[in-house]
């Protein structure tokens, strides 16, 4: 760390972590995320003012040899750090098995991080932080989507006069579902019965609904119920 630098050196570094900032921020915000552009600029901006503060404050001008540990102002951007943990937490939204927002809380933190890094003078590794940020924002992404994945759902189907529940499981794991039964009820005065399933598949998310199980499903029962269970969401 430069403990003397020039107005120059200070504006390079904003302006890079700005840079910085508005690449990471656009991806966000091009992906319809609630903590997009401005929200990882500012974010980025907090870090790199509270470390070039503290790069200020590290001067030794007329102060005793061990005043660094009497000053310890690297409280300051480790402070930052830790406040952007609790603004990430407040992204992260959980209802019943759904979670939503991880991805965002762990950008705005790596994005403290990289402003901490500019802020310093760190300006290579900032940089390179930067590149891997996108790459595993962008890149990764068009992998994750196509990764196989375990997806689940709730299917509710009337059964016919004779039809059992093992009729149903070996119809289904025949086109590569598998069905785990959940429960069953008659309606009074009624010649027929309704059970629900729980469905299992492996699919990538670009693969799309299960359009060949409801229509299997369609063509040879009535569906009263079917309802996809989302486990996470990473964004």
């Amino acid at each position: 760390m430069d403990l003397y630098p020039t107005w120059d050196d200070i504006g390079i570094r904003l302006g890079l972590t700005v840079v910085a900032g508005a690449i990471i921020g656009y991806n966000r915000e091009a992906s319809g995320h609630a903590a997009g552009l401005r929200t990882t600029l500012l974010v980025g901006l907090a870090a790199c003012i509270a470390m070039i503060q503290a790069n200020l404050l590290l001067t030794t001008v007329g102060k005793a040899p061990d005043s660094f540990v009497n000053i310890d102002v690297m409280r300051l951007p480790l402070g930052i750090l830790t406040g952007v943990g609790f603004i990430g937490g407040g992204a992260i939204f959980k209802r019943g098995d759904l979670v939503t927002g991880v991805t965002t809380a762990a950008t705005l933190w790596i994005m403290t991080a990289i402003g901490l890094a500019f802020g310093s003078g760190l300006i290579e590794l900032a940089c390179i932080a930067t590149a891997l940020v996108y790459f595993i924002l962008w890149a990764l992404k068009w992998l994750d989507v196509r990764i196989p994945r375990e997806r689940r759902a709730i299917l509710s189907i009337v059964h016919r006069q004779g039809e059992t529940v093992l009729n149903i499981q070996r119809e289904l794991a025949a086109i590569g579902y598998s069905a785990h039964f959940v429960k069953q009820y008659k309606a009074f005065e009624s010649d027929h019965s309704t059970a629900t399933y729980e469905l299992r598949w492996h699919r990538s998310e670009i693969s799309g609904p299960p359009l060949d199980l409801i229509e299997f499903v369609e063509k040879n029962h009535t569906i009263e119920l079917f309802d996809t269970i989302h486990d996470s969401d990473k964004g």
